[in-house]
């Protein structure tokens, strides 16, 4: 990974829905989200739309209720491992929302989102849990990470995701 936060030879998608992380907040938090757009449907373009705010809310039913959000990811990971860089490391996305990590409240400002193409409903793929643990081994080597969460760890009662299909030990194993 560069000094710049992006990773080179991943496909580069720049979103607009990022700013500055506050002074002196070093990356110390990967989370781990799960998304599908339409919900439960995998494969198509609703993720990259939405991080770019290029979502067509008459393109399908589901996309009216969330064409207006600006939200982003800094990576995206599709159900055969090949991922996406929405926003550098070096940068605040904004995935996380009203969020809390060890007493720390805005978890944007000190961490990295990891969207996987997935839902609560369904086991995740081996080749995004090969590519989950091959780019925070990356993001490691460049910023003080010190955990990764779920999203449902750091928002609870408000977010499930990654929800409980994704295996934690097993992740757990290709990381180490």
């Amino acid at each position: 990974m560069g000094a710049d936060g992006w990773l080179s030879g991943v496909q580069r998608v720049e979103s607009p829905n990022h700013d500055e992380r506050p002074e002196g907040a070093p990356v110390e938090l990967v989370v781990v989200h799960a998304i599908s757009l339409p919900p439960e449907q995998f494969g198509g373009p609703g993720v990259q739309e939405l991080f770019t705010n290029r979502l067509d809310p008459a393109a399908q039913p589901y996309y009216a209720q969330i064409a207006g959000l600006r939200v982003s990811a800094h990576f995206f990971i599709r159900r055969d491992g090949q991922f996406m860089q929405f926003v550098p490391t070096t940068r605040r996305a904004w995935h996380a929302g009203v969020s809390r990590w060890m007493e720390r409240e805005r978890c944007n400002d000190f961490s990295v989102g990891i969207e996987l193409e997935g839902s609560d409903t369904q086991p995740f793929e081996p080749p995004q849990y090969l590519a989950l643990a091959r780019l925070v081994r990356a993001i490691a080597v460049r910023h003080p990470v010190r955990e990764v969460t779920g999203h449902s760890d750091i928002a609870p009662g408000r977010k499930t995701d990654p929800g409980p299909h994704f295996d934690w030990t097993r992740f757990g194993l290709l990381l180490a």
